[in-house]
């Protein structure tokens, strides 16, 4: 398995350590629930140096990557990200996405770190006049996450980074190298990324680690990134969309611009909106007692499986049991059966999000 360049770091305070896409990254390190209510109360960090870093340079790179992707991203000026979805010519998801505008001919991506061969070969394909490079190896990530994550910023940086807005990033300069410092996450808490060269990850890990001393910030693990994601809304590749879904079934047809212009998978996608998804995903909560699970059926009234778990979790913060479920109807009922073990839980459709962190906190 591949290793992070933090992997030392993590050894030395503790980790427990798991596969996940080919690399061995820490699980935990207290326990889940403890680095969870972290996030939620001050702030954890987080390696994810797996995820993977694709650069589209070139005069024709913002068209190349709009016909790459869903989202419009016309209107994106350097210094900006967006989130969207990259689908296959029949609309089914490759992978879900942040573009990161850096000037007008360096762009790059952040994948998902197990679809990061697939992504490139694919984007490759499509070129025809860009520079693509796979500079994941290269690049580490960082992210700090929670209402203290600024303060930690802050004191790293040795800057104001008040002016950093949701989706926006800046170059810094930290003993002499360039990193990259953005507003983004995948806990539902405001937080900040970074991205360094990956010879000098683990001193800006432990250098973070010092600066955060002050806020109590816990070193987290791909658990709570779990169950934050989860509780957040937030949706797993892999798990709750892939290659056999598409946008509008599982709830990302906000990000498909229809009328942006040419893209892959357009035609298909504007044909699935127009008669509808043939089925549908949805976030619920658990009635009765039990922990729901991936892969757990669900069932109606009448005995007819009509879905199945995607991911389902006892959210930690909310203490509630919660997950998603990908109906096999787009019009499921609002309340049904989830098989755990061997007895059937009482469930109900539920807004997403789980829970939604206060206003004021994103600035």
């Amino acid at each position: 398995m591949k290793r992070t360049p933090i992997y030392s770091s993590h050894k030395k305070l503790g980790a427990r350590f798991v596969e996940f896409a080919g690399y061995e990254m820490p699980v935990l390190y207290t326990s889940i629930i403890e680095e969870h209510n972290a996030v939620r109360t001050s702030a954890g960090m987080f390696d994810v140096s797996h995820m993977g870093e694709i650069f589209i340079r070139g005069k024709d790179a913002r068209s190349f990557i709009q016909y790459l992707v869903t989202n419009d991203i016309r209107s994106l000026l350097p210094g900006q990200a967006r989130y969207t979805v990259m689908v296959r010519e029949d609309g089914g998801i490759l992978d879900d996405l942040l573009v990161y505008c850096v000037n007008e001919e360096t762009w790059f991506l952040v994948v998902n770190a197990s679809n990061i061969d697939k992504d490139f070969e694919w984007i490759t394909r499509q070129n025809s006049s860009c520079e693509v490079s796979n500079e994941s190896e290269s690049i580490a990530l960082i992210a700090v996450q929670g209402p203290e994550a600024k303060r930690c910023l802050e004191s790293f940086l040795d800057a104001s980074i008040h002016d950093i807005r949701y989706y926006r990033f800046r170059e810094y300069k930290w003993k002499g190298h360039s990193i990259f410092c953005s507003r983004t996450g995948y806990t539902g808490e405001d937080g900040f990324e970074i991205y360094c060269p990956s010879d000098i990850a683990d001193a800006v890990w432990n250098t973070l680690l010092e600066a955060g001393r002050t806020i109590d910030l816990k070193p987290c693990g791909l658990g709570a990134r779990d169950t934050l994601r989860l509780e957040a809304g937030m949706l797993l590749y892999g798990q709750d969309m892939d290659e056999t879904t598409n946008p509008y079934e599982v709830g990302l047809g906000w990000v498909v611009k229809l009328d942006k212009g040419d893209f892959i998978g357009r035609d298909a996608l504007e044909h699935i909106k127009s008669s509808g998804p043939k089925r549908i995903l949805k976030g619920f909560e658990l009635i009765d007692k039990g922990v729901p699970r991936h892969g757990y059926p669900v069932f109606s009234d009448d005995d007819h499986q009509i879905g199945q778990v995607t991911s389902g979790t006892l959210a930690p913060f909310i203490q509630k049991p919660i997950g998603f479920v990908l109906f096999s109807t787009p019009s499921p009922p609002e309340t049904f059966l989830v098989q755990i073990r061997h007895a059937k839980k009482r469930a109900h459709i539920v807004t997403l999000p789980f829970y939604k962190r206060k206003k004021e906190s994103r600035q």
